[in-house]
């Protein structure tokens, strides 16, 4: 069997480059609002107030169920936690 190595955790995961992406714009832009969420040291119910979502919409970025959230939906949800999110665009390797 021949090993194989990858750049990221997505790049073996996914089918495709794109998807892969894709996750891994999503999997960054999750893990920064979670650390915002958690930095607010508040109730998962004024969170969840603050980012303009329900409180099991909150509880499933916290659990970090990333397949429940749109690029788009994460964008937005940054934007609402005051974070700044831009983008790097690069020829590929």
């Amino acid at each position: 069997m021949e090993r194989q190595s990858f750049e990221n955790v997505w790049d073996a995961l996914e089918d495709t480059s794109t998807e892969a992406a894709n996750m891994s714009m999503r999997s960054a832009l999750l893990i920064a609002i979670e650390q915002k969420v958690r930095s607010w040291r508040v109730t998962q119910a004024e969170a969840a107030r603050r980012l303009g979502i329900t409180q099991p919409r909150l509880s499933d970025l916290l659990k970090g169920r990333i397949t429940n959230f749109s690029l788009d939906a994460l964008v937005g949800l940054a934007s609402q936690a005051g974070l700044s999110v831009r983008l790097d665009i690069a020829d590929a390797a």
